[in-house]
């Protein structure tokens, strides 16, 4: 869900230096007009003024930027910092910054008026939409003569692919996840599950730590704002629903089914017959979080990575009472499905060829090399000195088995304020990507679903569900691009 990348952004390039963030494409080779005042007006291997044909670095190259918002500081020094070295290297690019940060209302204008940047953010959610609508490049034959493409993760990587060309490059990603506070089941003698737990170990769990009186949880489903659809449809995937499908290029809802009165039932459960949730239940994203971090949840559904960030380093908590778990299955030897969410580095198709090459070069200039290692060994040294841990995200860009990565442990090892997650979790997580289009519309129509069946007792699913998907299919999937 987008709403929670931005705390995994922060870390993207291990909190080094990596920068985040129409009308039909044009082709670059009948003379498309670049973005952000190029000024080479060429392409291909075409000369640009004062330069040479066939060597992208002798001519004049503008890029649009993609640049962090105007609070966040942190990542502006760091983009600033990667804007230097880069134009050290690459003196011939002139850097335009654009803080624009993307908006799935506001793209297509934005390529139509020719003013979008010459890469921008997206999330996973928006792939076929952005390539349906001819509003990203394909930067297939840049991926392939690229010396790192076999060492990217491909669980992110793939999610924006389409027809096996390549449309974006991954920063970094998610499966949600369910963390443990394991204090407060040691407090109440309730034992750890298994990792391979189903949505019974769940109930049990939260069953056995929720003390109301005390105001403590035993979990806090979040249950205000799209994040409450969001965290219920991890329990829609568990028990085998989907959100839509699409067929002869039409998307149907179908999250009514079976599957989804199943899950629906079991957030009642919880609520109802357990008393297992908070007794203020509309708590957004960062609610449930706080919660959490203050010991007044035994378990919350999330990203792992920002629950555990905010546990140790803002709620004092020990790593060994903080554990990362697989979302449940709905029965043994069911899928722990989790949603896979992730943030991406697109590029604009408007752009001119030597301007999407520079641009893709921008991208990945932070990749695979030593600097992002130094970067982040630094940043362990500074958390330690400061007395905090260093959390890495679960799923990083590059694959786990790549030899950067064995780099990145070989860093991790030498200290011991840097988190370890259970190798088991690993061995279970299994992320199924989000809606194609309408998600956020979804997500927000479910969440007036759950509040209600948080409010009153005795609602009927099925009913709550046809009513939902009558919504959606009417107000957003009927109007959804042809396929």
């Amino acid at each position: 869900m987008r709403k929670f990348s931005v705390l995994l952004m922060c870390l993207v390039l291990f909190g080094s230096l990596l920068s985040a963030c129409g009308g039909a494409p044009k082709n670059s080779g009948e003379g498309a007009k670049g973005t952000a005042g190029n000024t080479s007006g060429d392409s291909g291997g075409n000369a640009g003024a004062g330069g040479e044909a066939g060597d992208i670095t002798q001519r004049k190259v503008t890029l649009k930027i993609h640049y962090p918002l105007p609070d966040e500081t942190t990542l502006r020094k760091q983009e600033d910092d990667k804007i230097a070295r880069f134009q050290a290297k690459y003196p011939n690019v002139t850097i335009v910054k654009d803080d624009w940060d993307y908006d799935v209302n506001e793209i297509g204008a934005k390529m139509a008026s020719n003013e979008a940047p010459t890469f921008y953010n997206t999330w996973a959610t928006e792939a076929q939409l952005l390539v349906e609508r001819g509003w990203v490049a394909d930067i297939t034959d840049l991926w392939n003569n690229w010396e790192y493409k076999d060492e990217m993760n491909p669980v992110l990587q793939n999610q924006f692919m389409v027809d096996d060309k390549v449309y974006g490059i991954t920063q970094n990603g998610y499966v949600t996840s369910t963390v443990i506070n394991k204090k407060l089941l040691d407090d109440k003698g309730v034992p750890m599950p298994a990792f391979d737990w189903t949505w019974d170990d769940m109930y049990n769990v939260a069953k056995g730590t929720a003390d109301p009186k005390k105001g403590i949880s035993g979990i806090a489903p979040m249950g205000k704002g799209n994040e409450a659809g969001w965290n219920w449809t991890n329990f829609l995937f568990e028990a085998g629903g989907d959100i839509q499908t699409s067929e002869g290029g039409k998307l149907t809802a179908v999250f009514n089914s079976e599957a989804g009165v199943k899950a629906l039932d079991f957030y009642k459960k919880l609520r109802w017959e357990a008393n297992a949730i908070p007794q203020d239940w509309a708590l957004g994203w960062g609610d449930a979080i706080s919660s959490f971090k203050q010991g007044r949840t035994a378990m919350v559904i999330a990203g792992a990575f920002d629950v555990i960030q905010a546990a140790l380093n803002e709620g004092g908590m020990k790593p060994e009472d903080v554990i990362a778990y697989p979302m449940p299955a709905a029965e043994k030897g069911g899928k722990h499905y989790g949603i896979l969410g992730g943030n991406y580095l697109v590029i604009n198709p408007n752009a001119t060829k030597d301007e999407q090459e520079m641009a893709f070069r921008y991208i990945t200039f932070d990749y695979f090399t030593d600097d992002a290692l130094k970067s982040v060994e630094d940043t362990i040294k500074a958390r330690k000195d400061e007395g905090k841990y260093y959390i890495p995200t679960p799923l990083e860009y590059f694959s786990e088995d790549s030899e950067y990565a064995a780099k990145v442990k070989a860093i991790y090892d030498k200290y011991d304020n840097v988190y370890k997650y259970d190798p088991q979790l690993f061995s279970l997580l299994e992320g199924k990507p989000e809606a194609q289009f309408g998600t956020q519309d979804y997500y927000a129509t479910m969440s007036n679903v759950v509040q209600e069946s948080f409010s009153k007792k005795g609602t009927d699913s099925k009913k709550q569900l046809d009513t939902a998907a009558k919504y959606v299919q009417e107000n957003f999937f009927d109007k959804a691009p042809q396929q």
